[in-house]
């Protein structure tokens, strides 16, 4: 059951972090963008591959330390098929190197599109009497707007194919609260409602440390409704964007876990990959060393983020 591997690799690297990868050309150092537009242009091919080039570096530095990397599909999806093909390839080599691959796609839909997107990342795709994965990333974020109808087909394939989602609740936007803080007419928050319903859609996920490969999204962001929604999700596991370049410390997040220190993972993307560009690290790092200044950011998250845990 994917929870119960997550939550294993969590123990096994004292680590309840995940590194974001989500680049941009910009955050690229100058040596690999000149070697792959030497090669291919200033293409989207050309992109594409320096962030491929660039991701396995990263993940070179940080898969003995984290158990699982977020590639957010938007940063390759504006590559074009180049992109796509980068993301694919990140994701198999990151699963080579024995990480977990949580996949923010934050899709949605109903009825046989649901099924498709589902099949696309989650489950497999039936070529009339055959079967193939295509993406098999090993869990992907949901959105939750449209109701069962567009969530059932993810938790089926979870459970089919032990994969894991984690849908949307509180999100760590400034504007979040437009619609997620809407108060209903039992009185609660629509984010408070969200966390009920997901409780009861993870309901036969449980795996054995008692979480569900049913999980939430909260941001760091928002700490005083983390501690509210950690009391409705009693199962699920909440996935924790929002620390590090966009404002969450480590005592905000803190809020998303449970007293036995499990509960929460969380990630940070930017504040990792340039890592290297950082008033913490510049001095220390050259741009032909960013990699190795990510890895010493992922162990300072990793002694900050346990150091309010224990």
């Amino acid at each position: 059951m994917f929870i119960d591997v997550l939550i294993k690799k969590i123990k096994e690297k004292n680590n309840p972090s995940v590194v974001g990868l989500d680049p941009k050309i910009e955050y690229i150092p100058s040596f690999i963008k000149e070697e792959a537009f030497k090669k291919q242009g200033k293409t989207l091919k050309g992109a594409a591959n320096a962030i491929f080039t660039f991701n396995k570096y990263i993940i070179d530095a940080v898969y003995d330390i984290v158990p699982a990397v977020k590639p957010q599909l938007a940063y390759y999806e504006m590559y074009g098929l180049e992109g796509l093909k980068a993301f694919y390839e990140t994701c198999r080599y990151a699963k080579e190197k024995g990480l977990l691959v949580i996949a923010d796609g934050k899709r949605n839909d109903i009825g046989s599109t649901a099924e498709s997107y589902s099949a696309a990342f989650l489950g497999k795709t039936k070529i009339e009497d055959t079967e193939e994965a295509a993406f098999d990333v090993d869990a992907l974020t949901v959105n939750p707007y449209l109701g069962i109808d567009g969530i059932k087909p993810f938790i089926e394939d979870c459970d089919k194919y032990n994969k894991g989602i984690f849908v949307l609740v509180k999100t760590s936007n400034k504007s979040s609260g437009q619609f997620q803080d809407i108060i209903t007419e039992t009185g609660k928050s629509m984010y408070e409602i969200v966390a009920q319903h997901i409780e009861e859609w993870g309901r036969d996920l449980k795996g054995e440390y008692g979480y569900s490969s049913v999980g939430a999204v909260v941001g760091a962001t928002y700490p005083n409704q983390a501690k509210i929604l950690r009391k409705i999700l009693k199962s699920a596991y909440i996935l924790v964007p929002g620390y590090g370049a966009q404002g969450g410390t480590a005592k905000d997040v803190a809020s998303s876990f449970n007293p036995d220190g499990l509960g929460a993972i969380v990630n940070a993307s930017r504040s990792i990959m340039c890592a290297y560009k950082s008033e913490r690290w510049k001095e220390k790092y050259t741009e032909e060393k960013f990699y190795e200044a990510s890895r010493a950011e992922a162990l300072r998250m990793k002694e900050d983020i346990n150091g309010v845990l224990s």
